[in-house]
């Protein structure tokens, strides 16, 4: 762990780290984390393969601490050097029973605790007891007194901005609808204003063929006319043929007689 602590420093000044990662680095207890990370607020050991939180340092503004997946039976009193903590994961331990955990209930700030996968989490009444231990806590293994599961700021925050973003949208898209409704209706006029020349198209070409048509019937009445004229002319020149024909037969046939 000393090793993993002095690659994880960097060089830097132990005062001025916030943060500090040591996870999968192995030791059976805390080794070389002095009390000199005065300033650190966020520590992680996860599967370090700790038994015990002995050497422990005093970090008076740690607010995060992450223990999961180690062999913690005991000793949560020598956590009582950081009484900000707000935040404490020992999930995947070997903590038994409610007295271990009394401990924590000296801490005024803590809120959200994990004690998933360790046995005392099979105690009867397991949730009620462990939120009338701490009073301060408002989450247990993810869920609140009411069984509501914790809720994320970080998501909470993304989720405004891609509403901020979803509401920028959601007007363009508004004015792409308009714009198209507007863009609709103006191809609706000029189709009716080229449907209605059309029209007046086809009623020209219509007068135009009707008046052909009364051309070519009264070109057929007159020639009607002149044959009626004609049949006329020819029966009366029959009606003047058919007398004298008559004549010249009954003088031909008085004429037999006399002779």
């Amino acid at each position: 762990m000393e090793k993993r602590i002095e690659l994880e420093k960097r060089g830097r000044n132990p005062a001025e780290i916030t943060e500090f990662v040591l996870d999968n680095c192995r030791s059976t207890n805390i080794v070389g984390l002095t009390d000199e990370f005065v300033a650190l607020k966020s520590l992680s050991l996860i599967n370090v393969g700790l038994t015990s939180l002995k050497g422990f340092p005093v970090l008076p503004n740690l607010r995060k601490l992450e223990l999961s997946d180690n062999r913690i039976s005991g000793g949560l009193n020598l956590l009582l050097t950081s009484p900000k903590l707000t935040y404490l994961n020992l999930s995947g331990n070997k903590i038994k029973d409610l007295e271990t955990l009394q401990p924590l209930k000296e801490f005024q700030n803590l809120q959200n605790l994990d004690l998933f996968n360790n046995e005392a989490t099979n105690m009867d009444n397991y949730r009620e007891k462990v939120f009338s231990l701490i009073p301060s806590l408002r989450y247990l293994d993810g869920f609140d007194i009411e069984d509501c599961e914790v809720d994320d700021s970080e998501a909470n925050e993304e989720g405004s901005e891609d509403d901020e973003v979803n509401g920028n949208d959601d007007g363009e898209g508004e004015a792409n609808e308009d714009d198209s409704e507007d863009e609709s209706e103006e191809m609706t006029d000029d189709e009716d204003k080229d449907i209605r020349d059309e029209l007046n198209e086809s009623s020209d070409d219509d007068d135009d063929g009707n008046g052909e048509d009364e051309e070519d019937d009264h070109d057929d009445d007159d020639e009607d006319s002149h044959d009626g004229l004609s049949d006329q002319a020819d029966g009366s020149a029959l009606e003047d043929a058919s007398p004298v024909r008559g004549k010249k037969r009954k003088h031909e046939d008085g004429g037999e007689p006399g002779n």
